[in-house]
């Protein structure tokens, strides 16, 4: 599975690219929201993975881009610190599929990550 991380914090990124990389899941990592969509432009991906505070562009934004074409269903996951409730939201219109909030437990973000990659190969053409 491709995975998709946008994370400006550069020893958060490392530390979760690290264990997604473990679970077995090829890892593209970007520190900011504008390389996250020249990936997402460019890249078959299975699943995002993006903080809600980014540089250059939000993970909102992030959010917006990967879910306004209608051939990607790819489902994204949001990071966020406690407090930012109306952004998670914002998030959640744009059609996020699921949030956790930092800090977390890697173990919890790998048990995430498994529902929806599984979901991926039960239905491959979603």
């Amino acid at each position: 599975m491709n995975i998709l991380i946008a994370e400006d914090e550069p020893l958060m990124l490392k530390i979760i690219e690290l264990r997604l990389k473990k679970d077995g899941h090829n890892v593209i990592a970007c520190v900011d929201g504008k390389s996250a969509l020249e990936q997402i432009s460019t890249q078959e991906l299975d699943l995002i993975i993006t903080d809600i505070m980014l540089p250059y562009i939000s993970g909102v934004e992030v959010i917006g881009a990967a879910k306004s074409n209608a051939h990607k269903t790819i489902p994204v996951i949001v990071m966020s610190s406690m407090g930012q409730e109306k952004m998670i939201e914002q998030a959640f219109e744009l059609g996020a599929d699921d949030y956790i909030t930092k800090p977390f437990n890697l173990a919890e973000l790998s048990s995430r990550v498994k529902r929806f990659t599984k979901n991926q190969t039960l239905n491959p053409s979603t």
